[in-house]
């Protein structure tokens, strides 16, 4: 079996939809297992739905309406016949959704975010699924929240591998098309959980787990990855090959195209990864797999905006050992900012950090009490794998640098612009 992903980027619109039925009858259908992700900006847009929702807003009516608006069009777009049974299956979905913002009684944001979000990619799936059929290729439908079930981590949750890995195996049907959502789970009192934004990669990857797939398809509007975001270095390059732990290396570090956790189930069976063009889906793309070599040997530049760095330093001048460090880690996972780069004295503690849910404000009336902190908000962390000194020039140009750690492989550079 193959499993294919495709992003919002693919399926914004009708287009897109149309443009999903031919690549499959390119490159085939048989035997394969679709993970599709919202549409376009759905998750933004639903959003915005949970901030009216918590603010009560008089606005929220309207969210949602801009929701529905935006799928009706595609439907309008695709199908001649509005008696299609289509437009009942993705009312029923805006009905089930209206139904949860009025009826919840739970205060917690990350459950009622996950509850919401989840709304695209049931509603894309379900559109891409009666078009499949309207054009004559008979699918299944899949909740995936029936199959990977997770713990009640909202907005970040961790799989629970034996009960996924057994109701896939038992319950996926083989030898036609599959469809089902990306990034969803449910916990064991059936609530929908998340596995983190753009989780959609790792979807493909437990499938194909379990599944013992014969590869992933990760379908961009890319050639496949490069050894440098286009929007901001000129002249990236196509990466042809990479092997496992390289694309590790590079998702680690921040690469956006490969998810960080989709790599790991993969390369325990060694299920080669694909990256390809929805645009040209005959081209080859790149292939990630076991061993091989980077292919071109390139400096590969990572680029993470809007980071925080954070300075510590001890109030009395004492060193900063290592029961300091292990409670400055232990707070930072309790507000949930994520540490890009360390770098540490005999009395002075750096981390440029990720601080996505804007907890660090509480975070400094704490670390205030024990140790002085310096801050600078809105850095920029370049990474440079397979570093040389003429990839060092072209981040450093025209730009202040204020921390710079180098390895052996990598060189990390923070900078204000």
């Amino acid at each position: 079996m193959r499993v294919f992903k495709f992003g919002g980027a693919s399926v914004k619109d009708a287009e897109g939809i149309k443009n999903v039925y031919d690549v499959l009858q390119k490159v085939g259908y048989e035997d394969v297992l679709l993970v599709v992700s919202a549409m376009g900006k759905t998750t933004n847009a639903l959003e915005v739905v949970i901030k009216d929702y918590f603010e009560k807003s008089s606005a929220l009516k309207s969210s949602v309406q801009e929701v529905k608006k935006y799928h009706n069009q595609v439907l309008l777009d695709l199908f001649e016949d509005d008696k299609n049974p289509v437009f009942k299956a993705v009312q029923a979905h805006f009905v089930e959704l209206e139904y949860f913002l009025s009826h919840n009684k739970s205060p917690n944001y990350d459950f009622v975010y996950d509850q919401v979000v989840s709304y695209g990619e049931l509603i894309s799936t379900t559109i891409l699924a009666h078009f499949m059929n309207h054009m004559g290729i008979k699918t299944e439908w899949i909740d995936v929240r029936n199959f990977i079930k997770t713990d009640s981590n909202y907005r970040d949750a961790t799989v629970d591998w034996d009960l996924t890995h057994k109701n896939i195996s038992k319950n996926v049907k083989r030898k036609m098309l599959n469809i089902t959502q990306g990034f969803l789970g449910s916990n064991e009192n059936n609530f929908t959980t998340t596995l983190g934004r753009e989780g959609s990669d790792y979807t493909a990857a437990i499938f194909a787990y379990c599944l013992n797939a014969e590869s992933v398809t990760i379908w961009k509007d890319v050639p496949g990855v490069m050894n440098a975001d286009p929007r901001y270095f000129e002249n990236a390059s196509l990466l042809n090959q990479i092997s496992y732990r390289e694309a590790i290396e590079l998702a680690f570090y921040g690469a956006t195209v490969i998810h960080p956790k989709t790599l790991q189930p993969l390369q325990k069976k060694e299920i080669p990864l694909y990256v390809k063009s929805f645009i040209n889906p005959l081209l080859k793309g790149t292939s990630v797999s076991k061993g091989v070599n980077l292919e071109p040997y390139l400096p590969c530049f990572i680029v993470k905006r809007n980071q925080l760095l954070i300075s510590l330093s001890s109030i009395d001048f004492s060193f900063i050992m290592e029961e300091n460090i292990s409670e400055i880690f232990s707070l930072f996972h309790q507000f949930k900012l994520k540490v890009n780069l360390i770098q540490n004295t005999a009395i002075s503690f750096s981390v440029c950090v990720e601080d996505k849910f804007d907890n660090f404000n509480e975070l400094n009336a704490i670390l205030s009490k024990k140790f002085k902190v310096d801050y600078t908000p809105d850095v920029t962390l370049y990474t440079i794998r397979h570093f040389n000194d003429s990839a060092a020039q072209t981040v450093e140009q025209g730009k202040k640098v204020v921390l710079k750690q180098i390895s052996t492989e990598t060189m990390q550079i923070v900078t204000v612009e």
